[in-house]
């Protein structure tokens, strides 16, 4: 998308300089603004004409059926969705009785700019209506990061031409239409009118809905509260029905005046609070806000953003879009996850209704450890939400029929809602994933207190599930069988490598977490017998190894699969899911998203720089992508090998996933997990960056298209720059007392105030590996959209 020339590419914002309602829905995802809590898609404010209209509350969702042909023990029986909750963005305008709608009239100026640093959304319009009356409008729209429960929107009109009557319609809108896409008429029907009135009312410039979900049983509102500026015969009133509460301004302007309005919105949920609790909640965080006003909103939110710049920033020199869209990616996952506070991650965020809303494993495998070494209290509040549905997975893994936690593949509120289990239930690496994201942050944070109220049950509770669902064979080596591994192309195979090594590493960091806290884990039941037995099968973990072709095998036998035929499948049939049977993908190698490669990226200490690099050139020729998780898992492992122009190549793709719209589905939102890739690849691939026993490793490399990298990490209460330029690293200490690390296997020690730059080895360079017919990466140069930028470090 970004590739219209609509669509500028600057370093430190996005901006659209047309309106193009062919990529309307798309410019609504990537526009979008959250903080983790609250969410509103960048739609037009005057809510016409839009893609798809969305406003949401992270947890907010309704149930809807599962249809199954036939029945089977353990199914889930129903699913849930995220639900479009009331919608404050509306500041409905009309020109002399005329509606402000940008498909009727001239439109003379379109510009909206997302800006990172300040955390707005600028939009700035020039129109004349159909009967020639002209106005700029000017709208600047945020949603809290301090505030959690408050978006606002500041909203100006001015007459160019002549004197004209001006009415703003600010409304609260409650089950507004949205578009028919398909699907399921059951599930259609659910969610075409989710919310059922309880409250509303309107009381100056004051205005409030209520509402309850039928079957979930929530309870949502919202409450706006406006000041008003403009001519001397400027008047309001407002009212206030079952699904709409509104505002109405009229106003008479000459050229020079302006009509401004300054709209403060406060959401709120709850699933046991009453409705006079909920509307006490709405009014006491809208009070605190319209206390603060707009402008301490606006200087409150450069202030949150400026410190986690300070913490976060990447710089790239050399390639302006790669440049631009990391610091876009960095501030869309900042705000998946800032203000979530025990509540999931969605794999779209809250910036559309993609995926039903849902969390998967992409949170802790891909999101987590961004945040973990950027904005780690953020960490901390997924990581509890996980441990609130503890008992739910504990429950479903009785019911599976092992012991221990049975994590829901996808899910809102921690019950299981993936209606496929060869994809879903059987993919139970997805809590060795939990697991694997509760060590990253304790190691870097040292944050005991959650170590022992979260993280030793969570990794209790999943080591006895690996140890329940695998089994030592008659030479006492240890398998876990009938699985799915990230590949979603082989489904129900034996000893997926991927998940061995997770569910290894789980066991071992369960084992070594008991032994810290001896008398906590004996409340949770553990002995010495069990955490032997945990370090017994860790220690005898089945690791699938081709002996003749020299390379590990994604699952047991994998190799001895006939390969897929790629000459003879077009590039129209990708996705292959899409176009060819589950059956013949299962039986076939041919993989959809990296999975052993991932593997090595995740658990590097357990292959060897020639095992890598040999598994690499085994498996990229296999490797479709038909997943947008892929490409950053490629580009880390293809860096790590030395396939430099790979590695950027792939660096590209999962970069621009979303402004390039590489999938076709960004209309739904954005690709969080894809987003964070971005950072990933940057940073843990031409970085070098692991973390292995509480101490940060680089090894450091560029691509020659690049000129500069420099980043900044936490860890463990200390803020570390790297810089690589050519063949130097330099490692600086902006905050904290000395840290020790390795660069290239050299151990260093870093001061405040004296840095320590190393050289960077060369890279061996071996022959770069193909991929599957017509499925290689777009190709990245030195073209247009490309050059040195400012990094503003």
């Amino acid at each position: 998308m970004i590739t219209h020339p609509a669509y500028m590419v600057e370093p430190w914002c996005l901006r659209e300089t047309e309106l193009n309602l062919d990529v309307l829905s798309q410019s609504e995802s990537v526009f979008a603004l959250s903080n983790g809590h609250v969410g509103w898609r960048g739609n037009l404010d005057e809510g016409e004409p839009h893609g798809l209209p969305g406003s949401y509350l992270n947890g907010v969702y309704e149930f809807r059926p599962l249809p199954y042909a036939e029945a089977g023990y353990g199914y889930p029986e129903s699913g849930q969705t995220i639900i479009n909750i009331t919608n404050g963005k509306l500041i409905r305008l009309l020109v002399d009785d005329e509606p402000f709608d940008l498909r009727y009239g001239k439109l003379h100026k379109h510009e909206r700019v997302l800006d990172f640093r300040t955390g707005l959304l600028h939009r700035t319009t020039e129109w004349t209506s159909p009967s020639g009356r002209s106005v700029r409008v000017h709208s600047t729209r945020l949603v809290s990061f301090t505030q959690r429960a408050v978006a606002a929107v500041s909203y100006e009109v001015e007459p160019l031409d002549d004197e004209m009557r001006i009415v703003l319609q600010s409304e609260l809108v409650a089950n507004e239409q949205l578009p028919q896409h398909g699907g399921d008429p059951r599930a259609a029907a659910v969610l075409e009118a989710p919310l059922e009135p309880e409250q509303h009312g309107a009381h100056g410039p004051r205005i409030r809905l209520l509402h309850r979900t039928a079957r979930s049983g929530l309870r949502v509102a919202a409450a706006a509260h406006h000041f008003i500026s403009g001519g001397e015969k400027t008047e309001s009133s407002s009212e206030s029905s079952e699904d709409l509460a509104r505002l109405t301004v009229t106003s008479r302007l000459r050229p020079g005046q302006r009509l401004r309005m300054e709209k403060i919105v406060a959401h709120g949920w709850s699933a046991v609070r009453s409705a006079p609790a909920v509307h006490d909640q709405v009014d006491a965080a809208l009070a605190a806000a319209a206390s603060t006003g707009w402008q301490g909103l606006v200087r409150d939110q450069r202030g949150y953003l400026e410190d986690f710049w300070a913490r976060a920033d990447v710089v790239v020199d050399g390639d302006a879009e790669i440049q631009q869209a990391v610091r876009f990616a960095l501030f869309h996952v900042l705000q998946a996850g800032a203000r979530g506070e025990a509540r999931a991650l969605p794999a779209k965020g809250l910036t559309g209704p993609g995926y039903d809303g849902h969390c998967f494993w992409d949170t802790e495998t891909f999101v987590l450890p961004v945040l973990t070494y950027t904005a780690p209290q953020a960490v901390e509040q997924a990581l509890r939400w996980r441990y609130s549905t503890l008992a739910a997975a504990l429950e479903r893994s009785r019911q599976l029929g092992f012991q221990g936690a049975a994590f829901p593949w996808r899910t809102i509120n921690g019950s299981e809602c993936s209606g496929y289990w060869p994809a879903g239930t059987a993919a139970f690496h997805i809590n060795a994933d939990i697991a694997d994201a509760v060590v990253r942050y304790v190691r870097a944070t040292e944050d005991e207190g959650f170590e022992q109220e979260v993280g030793l049950p969570l990794l209790v509770e999943t080591a006895r599930l690996w140890r329940s669902l695998g089994h030592h064979d008659h030479h006492g080596d240890f398998h876990i069988d009938g699985v799915t591994g990230p590949d979603e192309y082989s489904a129900i195979s034996d000893d997926n490598l991927y998940t061995n090594l997770m569910a290894q590493h789980n066991l071992r960091e369960a084992a070594g977490m008991v032994e810290r806290h001896p008398d906590l884990a004996a409340t949770l039941g553990v002995d010495d017998e069990e955490t032997a037995a945990w370090r017994d099968a860790a220690a005898r973990m089945t690791l699938p190894f081709n002996p003749e072709l020299g390379v590990h095998e994604q699952s047991a036998g994998f190799t001895r699969h006939q390969v897929w035929d790629f000459s003879r499948t077009g590039e129209d049939r990708y996705p292959l899911m899409l176009n060819f049977p589950y059956f013949d993908l299962y039986r076939k190698q041919v993989v959809k998203q990296a999975d052993l490669v991932l593997a090595m990226c995740l658990r590097g200490d357990a292959f060897t720089p020639e095992e890598k690099a040999r598994n690499f050139a085994y498996y990229e020729p296999l490797t479709v992508r038909d997943s947008s998780l892929s490409a950053c898992g490629q580009a880390v492992m293809a860096a790590e090998v030395g396939h430099m122009r790979l590695a950027y190549d792939y660096l590209g793709e999962a970069a621009m996933m979303d402004l390039s719209d590489l999938e076709g589905n960004t209309r739904d939102g954005i690709h969080i997990a894809s987003l964070a890739g971005t950072w990933f690849a940057l940073v843990i691939g031409f970085g070098g960056m692991r973390e292995y026993d509480g101490l940060l490793a680089f090894t450091p490399r560029l691509p020659e298209q690049l000129g500069r990298l420099c980043f900044t990490v936490q860890f463990r209460e200390r803020r570390l720059r790297v810089e690589i330029t050519g063949q130097t690293a330099t490692y600086t200490l902006l905050e904290g007392e000395d840290l020790g690390i390795r660069h290239c296997g050299e151990r260093l020690t870093i001061s405040a105030g004296e840095p320590e730059s190393r050289q960077v080895p060369p890279i061996p360079a071996g022959t770069p590996p193909e991929q599957p017919a017509g499925r290689s990466p777009a190709r990245r140069g030195r073209g247009a959209g490309h050059g040195e930028v400012d990094g503003g470090h």
